[in-house]
């Protein structure tokens, strides 16, 4: 008579090991939204471009990763892109894809955390506190002395405003593009506290990804 004893012994750990499996999957699945939800909330974010008003640096439905983590680190910077939450008034609405596989990316952005820019906006930070800022003659004067912009193409011209000083724990942010930008120009200085992060990649299209 054959000895079977071997052979259902290796199926027994067989199943066994099926069943670890099996019950080890939900808590990974869980361990992973959990470290998705603390990146997303802690460390950096997901936002799409809505606008064409930092063109050229950044165009409609462009995605770039913000860092959540940088102003912890220092303060803001002249130059730096930033996201923060729209003043009263200038909430912007979404702009969906028109292509299938652009929807299909913002669908697939929206389970992963990936702001809408409903409630956000994105510019470039121009006047720091305690700075005077002016637009004159086609550009941007910083405390009187001409602001060197080497982001902006050589035909951008930037509309008269100011002179107007930024208050203590505000900066003054504007768009790249200077005449399709709603801005400083606009709503004013914004709060520092208001800022969520600071634009550090482009993600996508893959073929133009770059810091920034």
């Amino acid at each position: 008579m054959p000895d079977v004893g071997p052979t259902n012994q290796g199926s027994g750990r067989t199943a066994k090991a099926r069943a670890r499996r099996f019950y080890d999957l939900p808590v990974l699945v869980v361990a992973a939204l959990v470290i998705a939800i603390l990146i997303n909330t802690y460390l950096a974010q997901v936002f799409y471009i809505p606008s064409a008003s930092m063109v050229p640096q950044l165009h409609l439905n462009d995605r770039v990763v913000v860092s959540k983590l940088a102003y912890h680190l220092h303060r803001p910077r002249r130059g730096d892109i930033v996201v923060f939450a729209a003043p009263p008034g200038e909430q912007r609405a979404h702009s969906s894809s028109a292509n299938p596989i652009g929807r299909a990316f913002q669908a697939i952005g929206r389970t992963l955390g990936v702001s809408e820019s409903k409630t956000e906006l994105i510019k470039r930070v121009i006047g720091l506190p305690g700075e005077t800022v002016q637009g004159r003659d086609g550009h941007v004067y910083v405390d009187g002395l001409l602001l060197t912009e080497p982001y902006l193409p050589p035909s951008a011209v930037t509309d008269d405003f100011g002179p107007l000083t930024v208050p203590a724990g505000e900066l003054w942010v504007m768009g790249d593009n200077r005449t399709n930008s709603s801005d400083s120009r606009v709503f004013g200085p914004i709060p520092v506290s208001t800022v969520v992060g600071r634009a550090v990649w482009r993600i996508w299209p893959i073929d133009h990804l770059s810091y920034l």
